[in-house]
């Protein structure tokens, strides 16, 4: 117990100080191999950095960032806002269900909910608040259907995910694909419930072939997911070379096709994926002698087993789980949200008969819905530098998605079988 407190304690010293998560997370291991003596510990610290970023599969991350990115300059998002628009534009609340429907499909693009906010939310806020919808309500449900972005597959976080917990990628793309779809559903019901009264102009009634045309324009964006998703479970390639003939794709469909960049425009695109990049796979390096240290003194399974003895009933369990992944996800970054508990969760999801898959899942929605929740609500920044509407005004407009999401994510935790069912169905092991 005392090495668990030295450890998390100095973690929780140092976050508290502004320390970045990454540097806290290589400090706390420095400092409690140093307090216990143990040398021969020290000399893995070097080589578990290096041989945790050493792995293909997590080549796959800066790949699907940049195709993303690509597409996020490329214009991708308004041809798939017009689409969109003719299917939902008869609904109620038809501006906030195209949000929602196209933020689903960018999702399905760029597996990012800060991208995703970006590119559907500078489109739509504008065309919102326009329609009649007050500034700060049409940045939440900006916000609100960016967290559709990490859920629907391809993922970054679920590539960061399986690679820690040793789960098949391509088995966590898929078991994202229900729970996604059902939680853009709930979106738009909740629009259709909430919304609708702010609609004062009536989308005209599509022609046949304005429908086609627009399906013309788009056909290129919406055959993206469907290339790197059919490619990986008909066997034609892993997903990180999945990943990489998504950068090649949105590279010629961007550059040769819409003709929407140039080759000059795309050297700030590969700079910024670069970046990003950079960030996400130095967290998951410095992390790796962490969990090292977690893993080698037993912590992990001592904090699984205090967990486990302490609370005898399952619904208990699994509720404290998703609070402190709630809690964790508004304050912290998500890979390093992953990578902090999967050590400890996995454990705790075995003993209660929960499959690793599923656990993934749950851990991307709570992650994704932590990305709305303030203090550290990433989306919400994106959207209010877009709508130029304070984060605090947007928060309270934001409480009527948080509780439909958080109703749903119980669904997926209760009723797991949501999660692998698909899986399942297709012959995958979960």
């Amino acid at each position: 117990m005392s090495g668990i407190l030295l450890l998390f304690g100095s973690l929780i010293v140092l976050l508290f100080v502004g320390v970045p998560i990454g540097a806290s997370l290589l400090l706390a291991a420095i400092f409690y191999i140093a307090v216990t003596g143990d040398a021969s510990s020290a000399n893995m610290i070097i080589s578990r950095v290096f041989s945790s970023v050493d792995n293909f599969g997590l080549l796959a991350v800066p790949c699907f960032i940049f195709a993303g990115n690509l597409m996020v300059e490329g214009g991708i998002s308004k041809r798939l806002i017009k689409f969109v628009r003719l299917i939902f534009g008869r609904t109620r609340a038809s501006l906030a269900n195209i949000t929602v429907a196209a933020s689903a499909f960018f999702g399905a693009i760029s597996g990012s909910n800060a991208a995703t906010v970006a590119a559907i939310g500078g489109i739509m806020i504008p065309e919102m608040k326009k329609d009649g919808y007050p500034d700060d309500e049409a940045a939440a449900i900006a916000a609100a259907a960016s967290t559709l972005g990490v859920i629907i597959p391809p993922s970054v976080p679920m590539v960061t995910y399986a690679i820690i917990a040793s789960a098949s990628v391509g088995t966590m793309f898929i078991a994202g694909i229900f729970p996604g779809l059902i939680l853009a559903a709930v979106l738009i019901v909740t629009n259709i419930v909430t919304k609708a009264k702010y609609e004062t102009v009536k989308i005209p009634r599509p022609t046949v072939k304005e429908f086609f045309q627009a399906f013309k324009e788009a056909f290129l964006a919406l055959l993206m997911p469907v290339i790197i998703m059919g490619s990986i479970y008909g066997g034609i390639c892993t997903p990180t070379e999945a990943a990489g003939i998504s950068c090649a794709y949105g590279f010629i469909v961007s550059v040769f096709v819409y003709k929407e960049l140039s080759l000059k425009d795309c050297v700030p695109i590969l700079i910024d994926s670069a970046i990003s990049s950079a960030a996400i796979l130095f967290v998951v390096g410095v992390s790796m002698p962490f969990q090292w240290v977690m893993t080698s003194g037993t912590m992990d399974k001592m904090i699984a087993n205090a967990i486990l003895s302490t609370f005898n009933s399952k619904f208990v369990i699994l509720l404290i789980v998703n609070l402190l992944l709630l809690f964790l996800g508004c304050f912290l970054e998500t890979s390093a949200v992953i990578l902090l508990t999967v050590p400890v969760l996995l454990p705790i999801a075995a003993s209660l008969g929960m499959s690793p898959i599923a656990l993934g899942v749950i851990m991307i929605v709570n992650i994704s819905i932590g990305m709305i929740t303030p203090p550290m609500a990433v989306c919400l920044f994106v959207s209010s530098g877009i709508s130029k509407v304070p984060v605090s005004k947007i928060s309270k407009r934001i409480i009527v998605y948080l509780v439909v999401e958080i109703l749903t994510l119980l669904l997926f935790t209760y009723v797991p079988q949501i999660i692998t069912c698909l899986p399942q169905w297709l012959g995958y092991t979960v």
